[in-house]
């Protein structure tokens, strides 16, 4: 299982009328843990867009426990459970002050050649950076 954990403190442009995390920005705390995670591993996505892989997301789910507000420390836990075949399932848990778990989610993505945009395996080099983490 591979798991990293990414900090994030919330800004006020995060924030709703209520002074509530609005519920649309989780989905892009989704996405600054995946690129975070993969970096932090030794993948970015502009080096998988550049041969020609993308990974558009298929599938995203929600769940909202406890409201984050303006300048909560948040950590973003991400967790992939399994080694990727045509898509990737990320999990989320977002903690404010790494103990209290506000939130958690799922998002699945899945591999597409960039020129033909067919579904595909994900490329060699990335399944064997994460093979460690399965075995």
């Amino acid at each position: 299982m591979f798991v990293s954990d990414i900090q994030y403190r919330v800004r006020y442009g995060d924030t709703d009328q209520m002074g509530f995390v609005y519920y649309g920005r989780y989905a892009y705390f989704y996405e600054i843990g995946r690129v975070e995670a993969l970096r932090n591993i030794g993948v970015s996505y502009k080096e998988l867009e550049e041969q020609g892989i993308m990974m558009p997301v298929w599938e995203n789910h929600s769940y909202f426990l406890q409201p984050a507000q303006f300048d909560d420390l948040l950590t973003i836990k991400v967790i992939v459970k399994e080694l990727p075949l045509s898509k990737m399932i990320f999990n989320y848990e977002i903690y404010k002050e790494e103990s209290m778990l506000l939130h958690h989610g799922e998002s699945v993505l899945v591999f597409m050649n960039k020129e033909s945009k067919k579904i595909c395996r994900p490329p060699k080099f990335l399944i064997d950076i994460l093979r460690p983490y399965f075995s």
